[in-house]
């Protein structure tokens, strides 16, 4: 606020200074008043128009809902989570997230760390913390947007350049990891199912990403972890045939004893 103060101040020192310059190549009375007037509304446009240009402009709080940019968790803990991207804001990460999910990558992951009042973390293959995937790990884009209730954001280990795959979901605001996380979305359905999330670190009972979809690809829901694969049943000519019993033939009786 000082700053912008300050600079509104020199704008307003320069049009002053050279209104004066223009007092003295003119005449004075009427006319003078009239520059004055003139000078002092081109100092307010000239302030206005600096701190403008000074203000840092933030992205949207929200952007239309798009199919293409929508991340679907079917979650095991009851439905399916969507989560709108923006690509706006952290297009590398929203990238790797879609290009993970395509491959199947999250399908099957658990909730490896879930603190109530906090978040719910996964995208860890490992299932401990200390996982991710084969691609290389992504550079920081640390933006603007606060770590509210349903923030999508990527985990990371101590370099800020360290997300890979690990995200974590917040169930409460956390301000303090603004700016150190990247956001990369947020919840705009099945909050529910978040906040039913198994809780631990790690939970005695996982709950598990079912399935992980992009909505424009269409996948339906998924409620419940696909039944294994039946077992082969042999054929019959693979059957080994069956052994018939043999008869067994009486035993010889003994000659009798000759008289």
């Amino acid at each position: 606020m000082r700053f912008n103060s300050a600079l509104k101040t020199m704008a307003i020192t320069l049009a002053f200074t050279a209104s004066g310059i223009a007092y003295a190549q003119g005449g004075g009375g009427r006319g003078e008043e009239m520059k004055k007037a003139e000078a002092a509304q081109r100092a307010q446009d000239n302030a206005k128009d600096l701190e403008q240009s000074l203000a840092p402009k933030l992205p949207p709080a929200t952007v239309p809902v798009d199919p293409q940019n929508v991340w679907d968790l079917d979650l095991s803990s009851g439905g399916r989570v969507r989560i709108q991207l923006r690509p706006d804001i952290a297009p590398n990460h929203v990238e790797r997230i879609k290009t993970l999910t395509r491959q199947g990558f999250y399908n099957g992951l658990k909730f490896h760390r879930v603190i109530p009042g906090f978040m719910a973390q996964g995208g860890d293959p490992k299932g401990d913390g200390t996982g991710g995937s084969q691609l290389p790990d992504l550079k920081a884009e640390f933006n603007p947007m606060p770590h509210v209730r349903g923030t999508l954001s990527m985990a990371r280990a101590q370099s800020p350049d360290s997300a890979n795959s690990q995200f974590f979901i917040v169930l409460l605001p956390r301000m303090q990891l603004d700016k150190k996380y990247t956001v990369v979305g947020r919840v705009i359905e099945g909050m529910q199912y978040v906040d039913a999330i198994h809780e631990g670190e790690p939970p005695a009972d996982p709950t598990v990403i079912l399935q992980a979809s992009i909505d424009s690809d269409g996948k339906p829901p998924l409620t419940a972890p696909p039944p294994p694969p039946p077992a082969p049943v042999p054929s019959i000519i693979d059957a080994p045939a069956a052994k018939k019993p043999v008869a067994k033939k009486p035993a010889a009786k003994a000659p009798a004893p000759k008289k």
